[in-house]
Formats: structure tokens, C-alpha cells, sequence
């Protein structure tokens, strides 16, 4: 009980702070018992008369820093040095030994050990050559967390940098829903002023006045019914969970392509060709995703050259699933996702083909790099390759490129899809 006036106190355990851990291995107890008494203040010490029974010790405890001893039967410590990097390299070692030679030093500086002591050692040398140790354990241990939180914020900038390109690029394709309803809602004002000049003040209508009121609001019906169908096509896009993915018509795709590069810059200095599925068929992919991959794949080719080129977009089905060796990696070809892709029959292959320079040897195997781009400074982000690669990676696709310098180059993107039937268009601008 505590009497009035007075202040009860609670006393607070602090949980130990964990000692870092000794290894010291030598084979003479006498060694062994010393650094034991010595250090058993400061460290958690294991000790070991040879190097298995050490090399055991360090697999289920972790080693901050390991004295051992050069010269033990069986195992010598040169040995267990290296064996004992194996199982972590950044154990810090200090070595010791009563037959020093040049040779040893040599081998112990070449297995990064961290410093050398000669038998019978002095204990204040121990101690220094420990601390010193645990301090390059410590410092080591700084290091590579600060290069593990930099990564990580490489690897954070990089993502944010991917999702804003992929943000400005779909700018550009929802531009065209606004291009795409347009058209249908000018026909809608237009039948309906034409409507309303016929009916002016009439308070009865019949005749051939009722039966062209008739037709314009058929029309005016049909424009209608369109605008509904791109708003939910496009509003279905937007739906990126897997769940939610519908699966979608590839010459719609294309067809919704052609609108979004006619208007283009890149275009009309060239030739560019979309060809169709002679056959429509649907595939399992957001469709906003499989017109940036397109997109973007399309653009690098109308920019692989300055001068006029052809650049052709084909569809086409394959009733087999691909045979996926005879894609080899080499000079002239890559082959991404090759393991993530979901081969299974019929598979849409979509091409985009240019008659450009082609792509060096040396450039092909960086072209999905991050920021890597041939272009000058300010002639591209060296996003749109990556960000295809990473969507053709989410859609369980394949890419594969082919390039032969002086002869041109072939992308062209699998999907597994499933048959279908559409209207045939072809697109052509020169």
C-alpha cells in the first residue's frame, strides 16, 4: 500500500540488446578457453576445435566476426575461411597463427580476411583486431542497407516513371473515345435541326413530312445506339483487375488503331498498312493495354528512320500453339516472356513490320532496358519498349523481334484467343 504523499515507481525491464556473435576455431583448448574468458562480456562466442564442427556452427548461427586458427588437423584454416565466405561473405575473419609466411598472408588477403595475428597473441592485440573486425561488420552491414533502400527507390522512380508514360499515352487513346462519339452526336444535331426546321410550328404532322420525321429518327436511333457501343467498349478498357478483363475483338483493336495514328505525325511522311484477321477472333486482354502495345511498337517503327518507310500491322491466326524452338536467342532475334506466355492453341500473332535500317547486334538485347533509347535527348522517353514489355508480361503474351540490319525489323506479340467472326477492314495511308 502506498501511504498519501508518496509516489509509487514501477520498475521497467529493458529487453538485453542481442550480442553480436564470435567463432573461434583452433584446435589447442588453451586459444579457445582465453578468447572465451575474454570476450564472453561483448559476444554470444562458440568455439570449435576444427573446421567441420565451425562450418556447422556458421549454418545455424550467423557470424559477425570468426578468429581462426591457420594451422589445425584435417581442415586447415585457409580452408575454412573460404567455406565459411560460402556460407556468408560478409563473416569477418581474423587469422592467427605461430607459422607465419608469406604465402599464408597471400592466401588470407585473397580470401578477404580481415586481419592477421601471430601465436601466442597478446590480448589487447585480440582485442583490436576483433574490434576492428566487428567495426567492418558493422560498416559492411550500413552498406548494404543504404544500397538495398537505393534500390528500392530506383526501383519505386522507375515504376512511377513507366506508370506516368503509360498515363500521357492513354491520354492520346482516350482522346480518340471523344473523336470516336463526335461523329455520331454531329449526325444526332444535324437530324435533329432538320427535324425540327420540318415540324417548325406545325401542329399536326402527316403525309411525307411524318414519314421523313420517320427516317431521321431511325437515323437519329442508329447514332445513338453507336455512342453506347464505344462508350462501353471504352469504359470496359478501363477495367484492369484480371477478374475483370473482357475479352475483346482484335479487329476492333486494329480498327480502333487506325484512328488513333491517321491523325498522327509520324504518318505522313510514310506508308503504313494495317491488315487485319481474315477471320476475327477475341483474346483475354485489357483492350486499352493491347492498343498501347501496338501503339507504342507502331511509333518505333515510323521513327526508325528518317527517311520514308513502309510500316505494315498484320494480323493473323495460328491453329497450333507456337513452337517456341525455334525461337532462339541470337544476333537477329529475342524472344520475351518466353516462360510466362501462355501458348495454348489458337494463338493471335499481331505483327508490325518496317523496311528501316534494322536494329544493330549490339542494341538488341538492350532495347527493353529502362530509359534505353537510340534516339537523341530529346527524341524519346526510352519507355515504350519496356512499358510493352511489361504489359505483354501481364497479358501472358509473347514478343518476339526479329532484325536484320539493312533489311528491317519484325515485332510481333502472341495471345491465346478464341474464334470468332467479323467484318474485314483494311486501312492504308500513304
Amino acid at each position: 500500500m502506498t501511504h498519501s504523499g508518496e509516489t509509487q515507481t514501477t520498475a521497467v525491464v529493458l529487453p538485453q540488446l542481442l550480442k553480436p556473435t564470435l567463432l573461434v576455431v583452433d584446435d589447442e583448448e588453451g586459444p579457445r578457453t582465453s578468447l572465451r574468458v575474454v570476450f564472453k562480456d561483448e559476444y554470444n562466442v562458440l568455439l570449435a576445435s576444427e573446421g567441420v564442427t565451425g562450418i556447422e556452427l556458421a549454418k545455424k548461427h550467423p557470424i559477425d566476426v570468426a578468429v581462426l586458427d591457420i594451422r589445425m588437423g584435417g581442415m586447415s584454416g585457409i580452408e575454412l575461411l573460404e567455406r565459411l565466405k560460402e556460407v556468408d561473405p560478409a563473416v569477418e575473419v581474423v587469422m592467427m597463427t605461430a607459422f607465419e609466411t608469406a604465402d599464408t598472408i597471400r592466401q588470407a588477403l585473397r580470401l578477404r580476411a580481415c586481419d592477421y595475428i601471430n601465436k601466442p597473441f597478446d590480448l589487447n592485440t585480440m582485442r583490436d583486431a576483433v574490434a576492428r573486425a566487428m567495426s567492418r561488420r558493422s560498416f559492411s552491414a550500413e552498406v548494404r542497407d543504404n544500397a538495398e533502400k537505393l534500390q528500392a527507390l530506383q526501383t519505386e522512380l522507375q515504376q512511377l516513371k513507366l506508370e506516368e508514360e503509360m498515363v500521357r499515352t492513354r491520354g492520346e487513346i482516350y482522346a480518340s473515345i471523344i473523336h470516336d462519339i463526335n461523329s455520331p452526336l454531329t449526325v444526332i444535331s444535324g437530324q435533329i435541326q432538320v427535324i425540327n426546321q420540318r415540324i417548325g410550328e406545325s401542329t399536326r404532322i402527316d403525309g411525307a413530312i411524318l414519314d421523313e420525321v420517320k427516317d431521321r429518327l431511325k437515323r437519329i436511333t442508329r447514332q445513338v445506339t453507336a455512342c453506347i457501343g464505344i462508350s462501353r467498349r471504352y469504359l470496359g478498357f478501363l477495367r484492369k483487375a484480371a477478374a475483370e478483363t473482357r475479352r475483346i475483338a482484335v479487329n476492333q483493336i486494329l480498327d480502333d488503331l487506325k484512328d488513333l495514328l491517321r491523325a498522327h505525325p509520324q504518318v505522313k511522311n510514310n506508308q503504313l498498312v494495317i491488315e487485319p484477321l481474315a477471320h476475327d477472333a477475341t483474346v483475354s486482354v485489357n483492350g486499352t493495354d493491347l492498343i498501347q502495345i501496338l501503339l507504342n511498337l507502331t511509333i518505333n517503327a515510323l521513327q526508325c528512320a528518317s527517311q520514308a518507310h513502309r510500316v505494315q500491322i498484320r494480323g493473323y491466326i495460328l491453329t497450333e500453339p507456337l513452337g517456341l524452338t525455334a525461337f532462339e536467342d541470337g544476333p537477329n532475334d529475342r524472344f520475351l516472356n518466353r516462360d510466362g506466355f501462355d501458348n495454348s492453341a489458337p494463338v493471335v500473332a499481331l505483327s508490325v513490320r518496317d523496311d528501316g535500317p534494322g536494329i544493330p547486334a549490339t542494341v538488341l538485347p538492350k532495347l527493353f532496358q529502362s530509359y534505353f533509347t537510340t534516339h537523341p535527348q530529346d527524341g524519346g522517353t526510352g519507355l515504350g519498349l519496356c512499358i510493352v514489355h511489361r504489359l505483354i508480361k501481364e497479358a501472358e503474351g509473347g514478343l518476339h523481334v526479329h532484325s536484320i540490319p539493312g533489311q528491317g525489323t519484325v515485332f510481333t506479340a502472341y495471345f491465346p484467343a478464341r474464334l470468332g467472326s467479323s467484318t474485314e477492314t483494311t486501312f492504308t495511308h500513304a
